[in-house]
């Protein structure tokens, strides 16, 4: 793993014609660290391999490969793609293989705390959806009304209904959405 993250570093690293000192000031990771990171002599913490990733203006699973297509249409827990959003609380995780040939979006979404009360603003989109909640506590904005879901609560609606949702709790939100028809680019969906 450590050496297939060092071989894409170099290479999207090389293809910016970005040196390595360019790199360190970038992201403040010491050259002597980057070098055995590019060749695969270390391992590198998310955080870092995030900063990486902000410098070199590519999404953090760049560096992780992306679920593979197989006849059996299984997908391992090591093949999903994970997407941390700049400057969001989401952490997407990409449950669905095949992505080309598929109808629908499955994600397990973990939402970190609003501690900000950021204002949460309803939109709507073409499709439908379903939220599972599995873990702590998850407040949806429905058509000017507010609920609060707990795990094991779900949520199916019609996307063009004005909707979004948040966590306004002290703990992590884990939940399962399912997008109808399939949305491409998560990031395009996030507001």
């Amino acid at each position: 793993m450590n050496q297939e993250i060092g071989e894409k570093l170099k290479g999207l690293r090389t293809s910016k014609k970005m040196t390595l000192k360019e790199l360190s000031e970038k992201t403040n990771l010491s050259i002597g660290y980057l070098s055995q990171l590019e060749r695969g002599l270390t391992s590198v913490a998310i955080s870092s391999l995030e900063n990486i990733a902000f410098a070199l203006e590519v999404d953090l699973s760049y560096f992780f490969e992306p679920p593979t297509t197989n006849e059996n249409r299984i997908t391992r827990s090591f093949e999903q793609k994970l997407s941390i959003v700049e400057n969001s609380r989401f952490i997407y995780h990409n449950l669905g293989n095949d992505g080309e040939t598929k109808n629908m979006s499955p994600f397990m979404i973990t939402i970190l705390p609003n501690y900000t009360n950021e204002e949460v603003i309803p939109y709507s989109h073409e499709g439908e959806e379903f939220t599972y909640v599995l873990e702590g506590v998850l407040t949806v904005f429905l058509e000017n009304q507010r609920f609060e879901l707990y795990p094991g609560d779900s949520m199916h609606i019609n996307s063009t209904l004005n909707h979004n949702w948040d966590n306004y709790t002290s703990k992590l939100v884990k939940i399962i959405c399912t997008y109808s028809p399939k949305m491409f680019d998560i990031k395009e969906h996030i507001k």
